[in-house]
């Protein structure tokens, strides 16, 4: 019976991760934020896949690794989607469960979003040509998406015993907007709140000044040489962190545009997570 039970286990811890809790940020109603006016929604949306839109009530979701495999280590995981959904399957579940099979305790954030209709895509689509008017847009985010980042690091880093982790080893990782809220939750300072490491993928719409705070985690910062909407805003971020005496480090993949995330499309951003992966290595809060 032994060895059954046993082998049940092993069974089922080589599964893939699942997502195993779904933590509301703000249960009390989230800070700073309207009345939700549309109903969040998840959907399958050429080209994005499968995304999210209309977050008023932000949320974490676990996804826990094998507690034979666990490294200690928590990495938050924040989608982009330029505010006006988030790419949840590509550049937030995908990335949770890569990061759980290696060991890592992955959390998705679900941030506040813009609110969107019917008309989706087509307002993205008209501000991805117009970056000003999308910064001018998404100002007023800001203060509650860094909140979020900030709640998401707190209640992660308050609950490090519960999860398997430990609470100086909690990361934050960011997609095109995920990135900046990601940079939004550094930049804000506070030290219960801050990434112990942090990595921005072609992270976008950032500040136009970038005062890294004392105390700036360690930040490891990817981009493809081709991607017109964040590969500025990279190189300007970790030029802003070398520049305050922080640790960055920049990579710059000869192609694959802006958004790849975890596809695979046969271009030189195939494999980039495991560039993250060994960046990790190097800072001692991952396995191998």
């Amino acid at each position: 019976m032994f060895r059954l039970s046993a082998l049940i286990a092993m069974m089922l811890f080589a599964q893939p991760a699942r997502a195993q809790e779904t933590i509301r940020l703000w249960p009390q109603g989230a800070p700073g934020g309207a009345p939700a006016t549309k109903a969040e929604t998840t959907e399958t949306r050429a080209p994005f896949g499968t995304i999210v839109r209309n977050v008023s009530d932000p949320t974490l979701t676990a996804y826990l690794p094998d507690p034979a495999k666990a490294v200690g280590t928590a990495v938050i995981v924040a989608p982009g989607g330029g505010f006006h959904m988030l790419s949840i399957e590509n550049e937030g579940i995908a990335v949770a469960k890569w990061l759980a099979d290696r060991g890592v305790a992955a959390f998705v954030l679900r941030y506040r979003l813009l609110p969107t209709g019917s008309d989706f895509p087509l307002p993205l689509f008209r501000y991805l040509g117009d970056l000003p008017a999308l910064k001018a847009t998404v100002e007023p985010l800001r203060p509650r998406d860094t909140a979020d980042g900030e709640a998401a690091i707190r209640y992660v880093r308050a609950n490090a015993a519960r999860f398997g982790v430990r609470a100086d080893r909690v990361g934050m990782m960011g997609f095109s907007a995920g990135g900046a809220v990601t940079v939004w939750t550094m930049l804000a300072g506070h030290a219960d709140s801050r990434p112990d490491f942090a990595a921005t993928i072609y992270p976008g719409l950032l500040p136009a000044t970038i005062a890294p705070p004392a105390g700036a985690p360690p930040l490891f910062v990817l981009v493809a040489g081709d991607d017109k909407l964040a590969h500025a805003d990279s190189v300007r971020l970790d030029a802003a962190w070398r520049t305050a005496g922080a640790k960055s480090q920049l990579v710059t993949l000869p192609g694959g545009g802006h958004g790849f995330g975890m596809a695979r499309s046969g271009k030189p951003s195939d494999g980039w997570i495991e560039k993250f992966g060994l960046w990790m290595q190097s800072l001692g809060v991952s396995g191998k």
